[in-house]
């Protein structure tokens, strides 16, 4: 089998960011029976996760919980970390190859891997978007957990990825009035695209039902549980890696009854756990990016050479994206 190519994100070497990327060869083993070889097209950087982990912010006490599914290395480095890619079989059961298949596997040019560990792309939803699948089937499993109402008054804070997911979805339940906020006024666009209202913090509305909090900021949070109405809940997406939280608790939050209620992609919601399984959780993700609304969700593109240079900027805000497309 010819080598291929994977990005691993290793200690600085000297004085600078905590971390740099670089490519290395892998060789590949033969698929034997029950596996399939994946060429890659394309892979996405799941830029909130990723970038924590590049900053090497992830907690000693989470390092078992946040291993993705093919990661090699522990943290805080060397490893090679990812989870959004999209590749066409090149050998396994004939039914699959020359299909295009979505794996939760980090950046890498090829690879091989159990049979049950690809998803087929459904007809309909282009290979480039489907990078996507990892991320709304996050935001599935959050409303899942929430369980919004015909006719909600929702607001999803914070227009990260996660967040754009899953406004995305909540804007399909009938009657519901869904916002979109955040501080940065390009996400006006995203809310266009996806067709709901955008909103700054200071402008948002009140009195929501809901309130699906994906800002990973302090401040977020805040904003989140003051926007509720009486018995409202904020659903907390956000994923804080090691830094506290703090919260002021003393003024309506008793007396006006709130819920903060945690949510994660790692265990499928208890409302579900009987009757899905994470292969269903995950078709479903697939099936419902045949709405060309997700493509607004990519926001730019680079070539797999160039990952060792892009991360870095996607960590430190010098290259602003939602998902940014990784290009084989």
């Amino acid at each position: 089998m010819p080598d291929a190519r994977a990005f691993w994100i290793t200690a600085a070497t000297a004085a600078g960011p905590p971390a740099r990327g670089e490519i290395r060869s892998v060789a590949l083993p033969t698929p034997s029976d029950g596996e399939v070889l994946v060429r890659a097209l394309y892979s996405g950087v799941s830029r909130g996760t990723e970038t924590l982990v590049f900053a090497g912010k992830v907690p000693p006490d989470q390092h078992a919980i946040m291993r993705a599914p093919f990661q090699e290395g522990d943290f805080p480095y060397p490893v090679k970390y990812g989870y959004l890619n999209v590749g066409l079989v090149e050998a396994g059961p004939p039914s699959l190859v020359g299909r295009a298949v979505f794996c939760l596997f980090p950046h890498q040019t090829a690879y091989v891997v159990p049979r049950e560990s690809v998803v087929e792309v459904p007809d309909g939803v282009p290979p480039r978007r489907a990078v996507l699948a990892g991320t709304v089937e996050t935001a599935v499993n959050a409303l899942w957990d929430a369980a919004p109402l015909v006719g909600d008054r929702v607001t999803v804070l914070g227009a990260g990825m996660v967040g754009c997911c899953a406004a995305a979805l909540l804007a399909r339940l009938p009657g519901a009035e869904v916002e979109l906020v955040d501080v940065d006024p390009s996400r006006a666009a995203i809310a266009e695209a996806l067709g709901i209202r955008y909103a700054t913090p200071d402008t948002a509305s009140p009195d929501r039902d809901l309130v699906v909090h994906a800002s990973a900021t302090q401040s977020g949070l805040q904003r989140s549980l003051e926007l509720l109405a009486p018995e409202g809940t904020v659903l907390e997406l956000s994923w804080y890696g090691d830094r506290p939280v703090t919260l002021a608790l003393g003024g309506a939050f008793h007396s006006r009854r709130l819920t903060i209620r945690s949510s994660q992609v790692g265990t499928v919601s208890p409302a579900r756990q009987a009757s899905r399984t994470y292969a269903d959780r995950l078709a479903l993700a697939l099936r419902l990016l045949r709405d060309p609304a997700f493509d607004a969700l990519i926001t730019g593109e680079s070539p797999f050479e160039e990952l060792p240079a892009v991360l870095p900027r996607l960590a430190d805000g010098t290259l602003p994206a939602l998902c940014h497309l990784i290009t084989y």
